[in-house]
């Protein structure tokens, strides 16, 4: 999709669609009969000329994603005018601002149009701020994970022009930039859900390293691609149990990215779960949903994603990426509940469900990333149905073990606008992790699930600083929306992106 900058007046400008915000500016919760206070977001009076009618006759109430959709509308160059509510003006943001781009897009290219103008709103969020999150959103909308349909229509947008006012409110390069960025960490975002979106017999873990190692190649980042060989040879115990049951190949991934004049004593490290179709393993799942669990490996691709941006962004800080992948398989070869495994680290786990087996890999991929030199660790992972039962499908679960860490990434996600919600790591907990006979069990009770798993993970980051993000619930979305589509979301890409460059040198 093409993106530009104009700062054409909105009412001369020629397009099949203008798009612009009508925000509610009422202080106070309305009764049933009160009106709204509408607010048209643009200056141009020819604009709000053309939308006087329909917002006095009261069919326009300015509530988040209504679509009002005038056809040839009087005063403007443009053969359409989509006025687009965002909801209180008081509470109107770029996260908002983001989903609106988003649903423009929907809306429109559901009507086969390709190409519309986006009217900046000029009051409450910067320029470029405001540009950037109309091309992330637009770019998020126009993903459809239905590519594999014989008979799908070719509904996409070709091409967004941002409409930004002329008074030197923003500077020109400014702008161009925040567009640039918005555009990287939004394909990076796509791509994330591209790998997620593909079903496990085209993504197995050798698929999986190949795409990377691709992807490496295009955006200039080192990548290492390593087999069964030698995860056994760095003694990954708790990475090869899981593994051992499948007839593919696992893989063990690591992108590296080292800018020159990056900081010496700062070298974070992006731990991804890759379990490219999860059955439970011996434990095996109910076959009612089982084949969602393709998009068990979304951390991963979080992961490699987040990767592709940091390379194209260039931030001054060294990051290196571990992916461990695997398919999780019930065969003659499994491990079974009951087995004990021996991690990287030395400690030993007994296998209580072997449907508990993404915490097993990252375990590993933990222990590998601090003997490569990680000084801070992050790991995403679909990891729990309990951080759903916990949290349902509307934030990512958080957990640190480091204050101003976790401060670092809380401030990263208040900025990317992406929900998530921290939860504890108090001792108490610790005493589930017990086991008669190893070190600990790889699942304890049903009660506080998600937050057992994190604390598994916490004894392999160590005395690193650590956070782990859970996003069993959020990183495939139940169903459409107005601002996407139904499927892969790539949850927790912009909030690492923004994390990483914080770091920067």
């Amino acid at each position: 999709m093409n993106t530009k900058l104009s700062t054409s007046v909105p009412s001369q400008l020629e397009t099949d669609s203008l798009v612009v915000v009508v925000l509610d500016r009422s202080e106070k919760d309305r009764g049933e009969k009160d009106k709204p206070s509408l607010s048209i977001e643009c200056a141009d009076a020819g604009v709000r000329e053309a939308a006087k009618d329909v917002i006095s006759s009261g069919e326009v109430t300015g509530k988040t994603f209504e679509t009002t959709l005038l056809h040839r509308p009087a005063g403007l160059k443009a053969k359409r005018l989509l006025l687009l509510g965002g909801g209180k003006a008081a509470t109107f943001s770029t996260a908002e601002l983001r989903k609106l781009a988003g649903a423009a897009v929907r809306t429109l290219k559901g009507k086969s149009i390709r190409s519309f103008a986006f009217a900046l709103p000029e009051k409450g969020i910067s320029a470029a701020e405001g540009v950037r999150a109309i091309v992330e959103g637009a770019f998020v909308g126009n993903f459809d994970p239905d590519y594999y349909k014989s008979d799908r229509k070719d509904q996409k947008i070709d091409a967004v022009t941002i409409v930004v006012q002329k008074d030197g409110s923003g500077d020109p390069k400014v702008l161009e930039s925040a567009m640039q960025a918005g555009r990287i960490v939004a394909e990076s975002q796509n791509f994330t859900r591209d790998l997620v979106n593909e079903p496990s017999n085209r993504m197995t873990p050798t698929i999986l390293a190949e795409r990377a190692t691709k992807m490496a190649a295009e955006v200039g980042l080192s990548c290492e691609s390593y087999g069964a060989d030698k995860i056994k040879a760095l003694k990954m115990g708790a990475f090869w149990g899981v593994a051992q049951g499948s007839d593919e190949p696992p893989a063990l991934i690591v992108l590296r990215y080292d800018p020159i004049g990056a900081a010496k004593d700062v070298h974070l490290g992006l731990v991804g779960k890759g379990v490219t179709f999860d059955t439970g393993g011996i434990s095996i799942k109910p076959a009612d949903g089982m084949e969602k669990m393709k998009y068990d490996m979304a951390g991963a691709a979080t992961m490699i994603g987040t990767m592709r941006a940091i390379a194209l962004l260039k931030p001054k800080v060294k990051v290196t990426a571990i992916i461990c992948a695997t398919e999780n398989m019930p065969s003659g070869k499994a491990q079974k509940p009951g087995d004990v495994q021996i991690a990287m680290s030395g400690k030993s786990i007994e296998i209580i469900n072997t449907d508990a087996e993404g915490r097993l890999i990252l375990a590993d991929g933990l222990s590998y990333a601090r003997q490569l030199g990680c000084t801070h660790l992050v790991d995403a992972a679909t990891l729990t149905g309990a951080v759903v039962v916990a949290l349902g499908y509307v934030n990512a679960g958080i957990f640190a073990s480091d204050e101003p860490m976790y401060e670092r990434f809380a401030n990263a996600n208040k900025q990317a606008g992406e929900k998530m919600w921290r939860l504890p790591l108090d001792d108490e907990y610790k005493e589930n992790l017990k086991s008669n006979i190893a070190d600990m069990v790889n699942a304890g009770s049903r009660w506080g699930g998600a937050i057992f798993a994190a604390m598994f993970l916490k004894e392999f980051s160590e005395d690193t600083p650590w956070i782990h993000l859970d996003i069993a619930g959020t990183a495939w979305m139940e169903d459409n929306k107005p601002w996407i589509a139904k499927g892969p979301s790539g949850i927790a890409l912009r909030s690492l992106v923004e994390f990483v460059k914080g770091w920067s040198a």
